[in-house]
């Protein structure tokens, strides 16, 4: 087969779904990692250039803003040529020195580039680059794909809460009716923790190290022993907007990435469990599903609307931890000062990513097809009278009653109960009048507690 289709790709991320991942196609494709590994090539030769290194003269402007440009133009057609470099370099970092060079030389109008081609990846290892290129590649993603995703699905539950605050729910607990609340203080409780992994997200701080072969600036010092490599390598790396590693083996240890995919894995998660609850409702018929013109929900049945975006989800979010937690635990482990193991598993960044992203997008378009059903919610709530037992009992108990929970119990547990019963059995009790009142005027839509002042709070905060 001559090329690759969506028909005939392995991945569905390049298959069916490759619309919906198109945002990290160029940062975590190869063609982002060879457009990344220029980036900090360049970065690295242009700090050269300003050691004062006879043999290096100070770039000028002319040639800093021509080797910006290799950055800011890289093309297809320059990945194209690096690969094809590499089929017989069989190695893909000195693929992009080798073309690099080619560059170099071929800007006759920059002859100081041409005599600078050998500075090009001067005393580093193939880790130095690569490295400082998975982090730029893993904050851009996090800041131009993932985080936007995040956000919109805080803010679409935002939305949904204004709306449902103070509209009451029947809970389960274990399945079983329990003491009511309001959707949109569910809903509350949701985005809250999605708003605090999303933080825990944000604050990681992506790390890199550019120190030789195996972290201690042997092949450096060897060439320039006058020059102080930690510092100069430390300028380097933090004026690429990374945090700089300074004690490491021949790889930046990437602890800093296991907490990374631990905390997509940890958003991930929290969506799933949404995603879940949301089926259950829809199931309940707490919620209906706005229609499509056209899409059909069952082959053979006509009547169903299946929520197949939250199960996309679902399932999508499971394959991302899976990729996530290998990533998490195999990455900081490597045998004494370093193997390949990391290599391999880093080319799937994009994949456990690339399913987080799928999700997210999946569990926002379900929720934006979600349509209150009012009247199943008042329709549960009202068969369902045996919750007041607990404000009852408890009021019950402050007034020292005898025995209110096994009152309580005797007179619900298994028993089919009404609005009748429940009034009646209020009323023959002895009570302070005001009490009486209060609990006679209970309803199970109306005993909600603080819930619609909870979910009201949850709105404040961004």
């Amino acid at each position: 087969m001559a090329s690759v289709k969506p028909l005939t790709a392995l991945s569905p991320l390049d298959g069916r779904y490759c619309s919906k991942v198109d945002r990290l196609r160029p940062l975590l494709s190869e063609y982002g990692f060879m457009k990344h590994r220029t980036e900090v090539e360049v970065a690295w030769l242009i700090g050269l250039s300003d050691l004062g290194l006879a043999q290096l003269p100070a770039f000028s402007a002319a040639a800093r803003a021509r080797l910006a440009q290799w950055v800011a133009e890289f093309s297809e057609s320059d990945a194209e040529r690096i690969k094809a470099i590499e089929a017989t370099t069989n190695h893909d970092v000195k693929a992009v020195e080798y073309w690099m060079k080619e560059k170099a030389t071929a800007e006759t109008s920059l002859p100081e580039l041409a005599k600078a081609a050998e500075f090009i990846h001067f005393a580093c290892t193939s880790e130095d680059i690569n490295n400082t290129s998975h982090a730029l590649m893993l904050r851009e993603a996090r800041s131009q794909a993932l985080l936007p995703a995040m956000q919109a699905l805080i803010d679409r539950l935002a939305a949904l809460i204004e709306l449902t605050a103070a509209t009451p729910m029947l809970s389960r607990t274990h399945g079983q009716t329990a003491s009511p609340t309001t959707l949109g203080k569910e809903l509350a409780n949701v985005r809250q923790r999605l708003r605090i992994a999303r933080d825990v997200f944000m604050a990681i701080k992506p790390r890199a190290k550019m120190n030789g072969a195996v972290g201690n600036y042997n092949a450096h010092l060897s060439a320039a022993p006058e020059i102080d490599w930690p510092g100069f390598s430390q300028r380097v790396v933090e004026g690429l907007g990374l945090e700089f590693a300074t004690h490491t083996i021949q790889i930046e240890p990437h602890d800093w990435m296991g907490q990374y995919f631990d905390a997509v894995a940890r958003f991930n998660t929290i969506v799933l469990d949404l995603s879940r609850d949301i089926w259950g409702y829809i199931s309940l018929g707490y919620f209906k599903q706005r229609l499509k013109e056209g899409e059909v929900g069952s082959s053979t049945m006509p009547h169903k609307v299946n929520p197949i975006d939250f199960e996309n989800a679902e399932g999508n979010l499971g394959i991302a931890n899976a990729l996530l937690r290998h990533l998490s635990d195999k990455l900081p482990i490597s045998r004494w000062q370093r193997d390949l193991t990391d290599s391999t598993v880093l080319r799937n960044l994009g994949v456990a990513l690339g399913h987080s992203l799928l999700a997210f997008d999946a569990c926002l378009k379900g929720l934006g097809k979600l349509e209150i059903n009012h009247a199943r919610l008042a329709e549960d709530l009202n068969n369902a009278w045996e919750v007041l037992a607990e404000p009852i009992q408890t009021v019950m108990r402050r007034y020292g009653l005898p025995q209110p929970y096994e009152q309580l119990k005797a007179l619900t547990r298994g028993q089919g109960m009404t609005e009748a019963t429940m009034r009646q059995f209020i009323g023959s009790l002895d009570l302070p009048k005001a009490d009486k009142e209060r609990l006679l005027a209970l309803t199970p839509a109306s005993y909600i507690g603080l819930a619609e002042r909870l979910a009201k709070e949850e709105l404040a905060a961004k």
